[in-house]
C-alpha cells in the first residue's frame, strides 16, 4: 500500500523525534494495525528509541483515501492503554 504523510504528520514527526525511518517501517510491517474512530487506523509497533526504554509508535492513518494518508505520528510509554492482545 502506498502512503502520503501529510503535512501535520510531518511536523509532528520533526517535533517529536521520532525519525522517519521508524515511521517508514512500522507502515511497511507494523505489529499491529488497529481500528480508531472515523476512518481511521492507528498502524503501531514497540519500538526503543535512544536504546533507553520501550515506546509504542503509533501512526494514525487515513486508509479509505487512496493513497492512504498518515493524519499524525506519535509515541508513547503508555503501551497497555493502546496495545490489544490477540
Amino acid at each position: 500500500m502506498k502512503f502520503e504523510i501529510s503535512k501535520h504528520a510531518h511536523e509532528e514527526i520533526k517535533r517529536r523525534g521520532i525519525p522517519v525511518n521508524i515511521v517508514e517501517a512500522i507502515l511497511q510491517n507494523p505489529q499491529q494495525i488497529i481500528d480508531e474512530y472515523g476512518n481511521k487506523k492507528a498502524y503501531q509497533s514497540i519500538i526503543k528509541i535512544e536504546t533507553v526504554k520501550d515506546y509504542l509508535v503509533r501512526v494514525i492513518v487515513n486508509d479509505a483515501v487512496d493513497p492512504a494518508k498518515v493524519v499524525t505520528v506519535y509515541r508513547t510509554s503508555k503501551i497497555g492503554k493502546y496495545w490489544r492482545q490477540p
